[in-house]
């Protein structure tokens, strides 16, 4: 799947919101493990990444060329700053309507309206792709993120108090959002 756009950013500078190319495979997974180590409200830690560049070129390669599924990528002064996108829960005609959305953003870019347009594109393109939910699973406690994306429609259908247990011993609690397209 095709996407570009350009916006602005809350700080002035110009950001594009683009699909991923194979060509950004290095890139992609630097921001990976970058956002993996800069927040606790990510499902894995950076040493249970078992990928490697041409893997994430192999990745975002499958997504542009896929019409269910894609991967975003937000670019702040040529430098990849973010990324997002969906993938379908399932194959099979029960579950074809519905799709999974992910995101994770540097910590040095966080406020400036990044989070918020990568995931305004995923709705667009979720729709375009012929959606008609789409789900994320949030930390519960990432108070910015849940308001985020219940500015964007998404409604709460369930919470897991035990959904994540951090390697200090703590759970942390999930919440499941969804939002109908």
């Amino acid at each position: 799947m095709k996407f570009k756009k350009t916006i602005i950013l809350k700080n002035g500078v110009p950001c594009t919101i683009r699909n991923g190319e194979s060509a950004d495979g290095a890139e992609l997974l630097f921001v990976f493990q970058t956002t993996h180590a800069e927040t606790d409200h990510l499902m894995t830690y950076p040493d249970e990444n078992t990928f490697d560049a041409a893997s994430e070129a192999a990745f975002l390669q499958e997504k542009t060329d896929s019409d269910r599924e894609i991967e975003l990528l937000a670019v702040v002064n040529g430098k990849v700053v973010g990324s997002a996108g969906f993938e379908a829960v399932g194959t099979k005609d029960k579950l074809r309507h519905r799709a999974d959305f992910g995101i994770a953003i540097l910590r040095d870019y966080w406020g400036l309206g990044i989070g918020r347009a990568l995931t305004q594109c995923s709705i667009v393109c979720a729709r375009a792709a012929g959606y008609h939910q789409l789900e994320l699973t949030v930390v519960a406690d990432n108070t910015a993120a849940v308001a985020l994306y219940r500015s964007l429609g998404f409604v709460e259908y369930g919470l897991n108090p035990m959904g994540f247990l951090a390697r200090d011993g703590r759970y942390q609690a999930l919440s499941y959002m969804r939002l109908a397209l």
